[in-house]
C-alpha cells in the first residue's frame, strides 16, 4: 500500500527545461554570442558532465561557476562565469513554470490521502522560491533538498532524513517519482525504496538502472499509484 509519494522537481512536476532555455538564451544574448543555437549545445553537453560530477558527489558550486565562463571562451568570449551564474541563479528563482496537469495530479493524489514530499537535488533557495511562486508548495508536507542534506540524488544518504524524519516510512509504502534515471531512480534503488521513471518523451532506457515501474503521462502516473493504495 503505497502512503507516501517522494516527487523530484525539475522536469518532473516543474518544467525547468522552458526557464533554462530561456534564460541561457537571454545570457548569451548579452554577451554577444553570434551563434546562439551552438553556444547551448555547448552549454548542454558541458552542463551534463557537471551534474554527472555533482550526483557522482563533487562540491556543486565551483562546478557550477564555470559553466557559462567555459562555454563562453569556446567562442572567444571572456566573462566571469561566478557573476553570470549568480545572474542566472536569479532568473531560476523565478521559473515558475510547471508542467500541463502537475497541479492536477498533485491535487488528485492528495485527495486519495496520499502524503506528498518534494525530493530533489539543486539549490535550497532556488527550488524553495520556485515552489512558491508555482503554487505547488500546498501540495507537499516536506521539502528535501540537496543542499540542506549534503547528498545528492542518487547517493542512498541523500534519503536518510527522510527516513529519520517520517518513522512510519518504508519500502513497501513509499515510491520515488522522477525523471531522471541516473538520479532519481538510480537513488531510489539504492535507498532500497521503489520508483517511477516519469518518462513523457518515451525515451528508451538503454541503461542497466531498472525503475519498479515507467509511465509516459500524468494519467498512467495517477492510476498506478491509486492502484496501489489496496
Amino acid at each position: 500500500m503505497i502512503k507516501y509519494v517522494i516527487f523530484d522537481l525539475d522536469d518532473t512536476v516543474l518544467d525547468f527545461h522552458r526557464g533554462e532555455m530561456e534564460y541561457i538564451d537571454e545570457i548569451f544574448n548579452q554577451q554577444g554570442v553570434s551563434d546562439i543555437s551552438a553556444a547551448k549545445c555547448e552549454y548542454i553537453k558541458l552542463n551534463k558532465k557537471i551534474w554527472e560530477n555533482i550526483e557522482a558527489g563533487a562540491t556543486p558550486q565551483p562546478l557550477l561557476n564555470t559553466r557559462f565562463s567555459k562555454t563562453l571562451s569556446l567562442f572567444g568570449i571572456e566573462a566571469d562565469g561566478v557573476q553570470l551564474e549568480a545572474q542566472y541563479r536569479s532568473m531560476l528563482n523565478h521559473n515558475f513554470y510547471t508542467i500541463p496537469g502537475a497541479n492536477d495530479l498533485l491535487a488528485d493524489l492528495q485527495k486519495l490521502g496520499i502524503t506528498l514530499f518534494v525530493g530533489t537535488n539543486g539549490v535550497k533557495k532556488t527550488q524553495i522560491e520556485r515552489l512558491h511562486g508555482s503554487g505547488l508548495d500546498k501540495y507537499f508536507a516536506e521539502y528535501f533538498i540537496s543542499e540542506d542534506i549534503g547528498y545528492s540524488k542518487p547517493n542512498a544518504k541523500f534519503f536518510s532524513p527522510m527516513f529519520k524524519r517520517i518513522s512510519d516510512l518504508t519500502s513497501e509504502n513509499t515510491v520515488m517519482v522522477g525523471d531522471r534515471l541516473q538520479s532519481d531512480i538510480l537513488g531510489a534503488s539504492r535507498a532500497g525504496l521503489q520508483s517511477i521513471w516519469f518518462n513523457p518523451n518515451k525515451h528508451n532506457n538503454k541503461s542497466e538502472i531498472q525503475p519498479t515501474y515507467t509511465v509516459d503521462s500524468y494519467q498512467q502516473l495517477y492510476k498506478l499509484i491509486a492502484q496501489k493504495l489496496n
